[in-house]
């Protein structure tokens, strides 16, 4: 059975495909105008190359590190028990998303005092080699939501790049397992200890590994992929727990990081400040990471108080100006990720002390175009002009979202709760993840 909504009016129709919810007219005219756009907002970075089980996830927000990818022929409805599950194992802790690349997948997860880095065959989700590492950090904040680790592991030629709860960032070879070198963000750089513990993800530039740190003249630094050796180190703000991101301004290339009072950019190859702007949240928990898109506008926000805003960034020569375009404080991405498709945002507002809503924003103008209760907080991916959508709560669906409203298409319980993990897509595979268990659904 499904249900439609479309103003004011209730319909019940029966179907196999889950429930659907409808809100105004329909948007099959969304989806030529829609690719065109996010082709236009790419960032100008080298392709990831396309193997037979799709194209690689390789860090933290997929190839273009803003949760799209491409994907052909996924199924708009599944059968009433859900999408086929091709695997599903217990694994520790966590909420470390998983990175897949030939067929392997790469995540990290906590077991008692320790944390461990862990290879399994993508295809059956069978362990390959797990790498374990000492761990006593232990965060007092909420206890009933584990101890992390939360970051996603980057890979980069032979090796992968992790960020564990207590800031240890190591390089590790992605074949043996094998540990090459280490560098630790908090007692060798004395970086922001922050609460929950770190959560940052790696990203990669040219030949360093860049990760947030915090504190005066370290706020962010740059490690030389090959043997750790520092490259870079600047700038003075403290960290938070967002995962920084690779743009370019017309053509120029920037890293934006959300931190601890302050959305900024740096050169990567330097690390020399660009821009910034203030951007507080309460306690420092500000997590969500920023979304780049069409007309060179940048959006950030944050829950603790800190609101949303979207900046608009303006080349010239070698500079770059960034203006503020619009602010609100009613808009207030918790945690997860928001999805830019055309000139809406798509996210989950609120979840720290309410239930957050699902929220359709104008990018260009911070006007709510609407909320709905019928998703709450959910993590997505976009493909196949679907947003792959997990609920907190663990369900699955494939939702088709416009200005005007959305629909579920499908819909299935899959995992059982604290699904705050933005899901994976490699090919027609998707890989989930709740606290304690992980998962592979196939969607074709």
């Amino acid at each position: 059975m499904w249900k439609e909504y479309r103003r004011g009016r209730f319909r019940r129709k029966s179907a196999a495909a889950g429930n659907i919810f409808v809100i105004g007219p329909s948007i099959d005219s969304m989806k030529r105008r829609t690719f065109l756009q996010l082709a236009a907002a790419a960032p100008a970075f080298t392709q990831p190359s396309k193997t037979s089980s799709g194209i690689p996830w390789t860090q933290w927000g997929g190839p273009h590190r803003n949760f799209q990818t491409e994907a052909a022929g996924l199924k708009d409805q599944w059968p009433a028990g859900g999408p086929k599950v091709v695997w599903k194992r217990t694994l520790g802790e966590g909420y470390s998303s998983p990175a897949v690349e030939n067929d392997v997948l790469y995540t990290l997860y906590g077991k008692p005092r320790e944390e461990v880095v862990t290879a399994c065959e993508a295809a059956t989700g069978k362990t390959l080699w797990e790498h374990n590492t000492p761990m006593t950090f232990q965060s007092d904040a909420a206890p009933d939501m584990g101890n992390g680790p939360y970051s996603t592991p980057l890979i980069v030629g032979d090796r992968i790049f992790t960020t564990g709860v207590a800031g240890r960032l190591q390089a590790i070879e992605k074949k043996t397992g094998k540990l090459l070198w280490t560098q630790q963000l908090w007692t060798d750089h004395k970086g922001t200890r922050v609460m929950y513990g770190y959560a940052s993800s790696p990203i990669a530039w040219r030949d360093t590994v860049i990760v947030p740190v915090g504190g005066r003249g370290r706020a962010v630094m740059a490690f030389k992929q090959a043997d750790g050796s520092v490259a870079w180190s600047r700038n003075d703000f403290d960290n938070a727990y967002s995962s920084p991101l690779l743009i370019a301004v017309d053509g120029l290339e920037q890293l934006v990081v959300l931190m601890d009072g302050a959305v900024f950019a740096v050169n990567p190859a330097n690390g020399d400040l660009q821009w910034e702007t203030p951007f507080r949240a309460s306690y420092g928990i500000a997590v969500a990471t920023p979304v780049w898109g069409a007309g060179n506008l940048l959006f950030f926000s944050a829950e603790y108080d800190a609101g949303a805003k979207v900046m608009h960034l303006q080349r010239t020569g070698n500079q770059v100006k960034a203006n503020q375009v619009w602010e609100s404080n009613r808009l207030r991405l918790h945690h997860g990720n928001a999805m830019r498709i055309g000139d809406t945002l798509y996210f989950s507002s609120g979840g720290k002390g309410s239930v957050a809503i699902f929220t359709a924003v104008d990018v260009r103008s911070g006007k709510i175009l609407w909320q709905d209760r019928g998703i709450g907080k959910a993590t997505f991916v976009w493909a196949d002009q679907k947003l792959i959508t997990l609920a907190g709560n663990g369900n699955l669906m494939i939702v088709h979202p416009s200005p005007e409203g959305f629909k579920v298409a499908a819909k299935a319980e899959l995992l059982t709760s604290l699904a705050w993990t933005p899901p994976v897509l490699v090919g027609s595979r998707l890989y989930i993840r709740d606290r304690r268990s992980m998962m592979a659904v196939d969607l074709g």
